[in-house]
């Protein structure tokens, strides 16, 4: 079972992603805020990060360059922000995220991506 940790700071956001994600059969972890994603990272080896870009104290880029710094195979992230600044985009995409969604979301569009992530590549048909 794949360990998925969802980090923001709204805690309406974190019940939604709980709810879809562990119906899919994913395991959840939480954190409230930057430093409690920090350590949640280093305890718990996730699979899979969804992180909130504005959170009080650390915030998503900040966690973006730990999870990033950590060796070993690179933690596959999503982040979601209520920002759709171009710069907060680009700096993003600068830090190293894999995927990037503006809030408001749909619930299924990030099950979407997470499942599509950790399903892993396709085996391509054979032919005759």
């Amino acid at each position: 079972m794949a360990r998925i940790l969802v980090v923001d700071d709204d805690p309406a956001i974190r019940q939604l992603l709980t709810d879809v994600l562990e119906l899919d059969g994913y395991e959840v972890s939480l954190a409230v805020d930057g430093l409690a994603a920090v350590a949640a990272v280093q305890a718990a080896s996730p699979d899979f990060v969804v992180l909130d870009v504005m959170m009080p104290g650390l915030d998503g880029f900040g966690v973006l360059d730990v999870i990033r710094a950590q060796p070993g195979e690179p933690i596959p992230v999503l982040m979601l922000t209520a920002a759709a600044e171009s710069d907060a985009n680009a700096r993003a995409w600068a830090g190293g995220v894999d995927y990037y969604l503006a809030k408001p979301f749909t619930a299924d569009a990030v099950l979407d991506l997470i499942d599509g992530v950790l399903a892993g590549p396709v085996p391509a048909a054979e032919t005759d």
